[in-house]
């Protein structure tokens, strides 16, 4: 909406985090397609993390129901298993109608009672939830995984318009993969071969 959001200190570092361990990243929005270049622009400037970017088609009355029945189509029709979900209060709604434990959401934001049974706050800053993150799983990476279908990286890498593109083909590419991080943010991104021969061949004329 013509505004450059900040990047809280910390977030890439944990979205990182789970990729490392071999998880899918999934950015859910429910913000409408018209704006899939900004957003996508916004996540390689700030060096996020390669994922899958779902967005709503076009303006919807309910955003979250949307995000709620994108997540449930991963999980029904291509059996993936949410393993950790972040976002703010108004998120909590939607991880918890896919089943997904308190102990999984991570939510940004001010703690209140009423909530605190439904989510962990991250109160203290993305970093000290990483510091927390890399204690818990040092020896835990995502189990049974196989070869990640989207390369390891960040947003900025050649390809991407091509990606996003290709988004429906990935998610069917994918289906065998068993676990996926919704949101979220960690270590050096591998460059690894972004653009097709066709691409390339393009490029060049």
């Amino acid at each position: 909406m013509g505004s450059d959001p900040k990047v809280r200190a910390g977030a890439v570092d944990v979205v990182r985090h789970w990729q490392d361990l071999g998880y899918l990243i999934i950015y859910v929005t429910g913000r409408p397609d018209m704006q899939k270049q900004r957003v996508v622009a916004w996540l390689a400037q700030h060096n996020f993390p390669h994922g899958i970017v779902s967005f709503c088609d076009g303006l919807v009355h309910d955003p979250l129901r949307h995000k709620a029945n994108f997540l449930k189509s991963l999980i029904t029709d291509l059996h993936m298993r949410i393993h950790a979900a972040y976002g703010s209060t108004k998120d909590i709604s939607v991880y918890s109608s896919i089943s997904l434990p308190p102990t999984h959401i991570y939510i940004v934001g001010r703690p209140t009672k009423k909530l605190q049974s439904q989510c962990q706050f991250i109160t203290e800053g993305y970093a000290a939830h990483l510091a927390q993150l890399e204690y818990n799983h040092r020896s835990r990476p995502a189990k049974n995984t196989t070869r990640m279908a989207l390369r390891k990286g960040s947003f900025g890498l050649p390809g991407q318009t091509e990606f996003l593109r290709k988004r429906n083909h990935l998610l069917r590419t994918i289906s065998s993969q068993p676990s996926a991080t919704c949101g979220g943010t960690g270590h050096r991104p591998e460059r690894t071969q972004s653009q097709s021969d066709s691409d390339k061949e393009r490029d060049r004329e």
